[in-house]
């Protein structure tokens, strides 16, 4: 692969020339300038953003750190935030974690040093100690003691109005499921809603949690539907956990929204998994994204927030299983 010096040498011309030619700064003669332009087309030689950043000390470049891109959440998240960066002429960097907290802080340390613009970063790992407050963060669903700026939905207001639904659909013993990560996010109020308005409301209702992330779907799922047969709602932490609790329901002989209705949270309709379409609490993830971009180039800009936390409201998405 061709180096800034190999442009150098076969435009005969100074390093500092190139640089000034590829960065558009500086007083370059039209003729070097052609040669220079000649050299990098002959050579396909491709600038090193990162550098060039470096370099100019004002990035373009916006990272996004998940923990999946597979999920579609996260994905259409992704997708408007590159949208929202690409109207302002930045770029953006992609950082799939995984979920692994290792491979975050790999990301976080790599981020630091190559002096990207800002972050938006939604992590459940406790990696507190480690995020620096150096470069401009916002964050998804996470808070921090440091002063990063979180962005989320309504929560808790979900987890109330999936109550009232699933209640309003007939069930008279709604059950929560969902899982408990290691460190506190805003996606645990969706629980605490659903059990705060199932008790204001004099609701029995069941609370089924373990360890984020699941690793066994047929002994979770198994589990729940062997020990709480007489379960008629569901609200689930995702419209993931939602599918994929209808799948295994479905393999019982269990019919939905029949014998149970369910609620998912999110509103991603278009997967695969969503055969019947699932009723849903709509997260407002277009506006998630766009406001976190908006907020994080504020901060770029040295501007101080108003306030720590913004959330959005959620509504509720009738489908076909309620």
């Amino acid at each position: 692969m061709s180096g800034i010096k190999d442009v150098a040498i076969l435009a005969g011309v100074a390093v500092g020339t190139v640089s000034r030619v590829i960065n558009n700064t500086g007083a370059v003669k039209p003729e070097t300038r052609r040669k220079v332009k000649a050299a990098i087309e002959q050579l396909n030689y491709v600038p090193n953003e990162v550098a060039r950043n470096f370099k100019m000390q004002k990035s373009k470049m916006v990272a996004l750190m998940l923990p999946s891109i597979w999920h579609p959440f996260f994905s259409e998240l992704a997708y408007y935030i590159e949208d929202e960066l690409d109207r302002e002429g930045y770029k953006l960097m992609l950082c799939n974690s995984g979920g692994k907290p290792e491979k975050e802080l790999y990301y976080l340390d790599m981020l630091e040093q190559n002096k990207v613009a800002g972050i938006v970063g939604i992590t459940y790992n406790d990696i507190e100690n480690n995020v620096s407050t150096d470069i401009p963060i916002i964050s998804i669903d996470r808070h921090f003691s440091k002063k990063i700026t979180c962005v989320t939905s309504d929560n808790f207001e979900g987890g109330r109005l999936a109550l009232r639904e699933l209640v309003k659909a007939g069930s008279k013993k709604p059950a929560f499921m969902g899982s408990v990560t290691s460190v506190f996010s805003e996606t645990m109020n969706r629980r605490e809603g659903f059990v705060q308005e199932a008790e204001a409301l004099g609701v029995e209702y069941i609370v089924y949690e373990e360890s984020d992330p699941v690793q066994d779907d047929e002994s979770y799922y198994g589990n729940f539907i062997k020990r709480y047969q007489d379960v008629d709602g569901v609200f689930a932490i995702t419209d993931m956990f939602a599918a994929k609790y209808i799948e295994y329901a479905k393999q019982q002989g269990i019919r939905v929204p029949e014998d149970v209705k369910v609620i998912g949270y999110d509103g991603i309709q278009d997967h695969t998994y969503f055969h019947p379409v699932i009723s849903t609490i709509r997260q407002p993830v277009e506006e998630m994204a766009r406001l976190a971009i908006k907020l994080l180039f504020k901060k770029i800009e040295g501007e101080t927030l108003d306030r720590d936390t913004y959330r959005i409201p959620i509504t509720f998405r009738k489908g076909e299983t309620t």
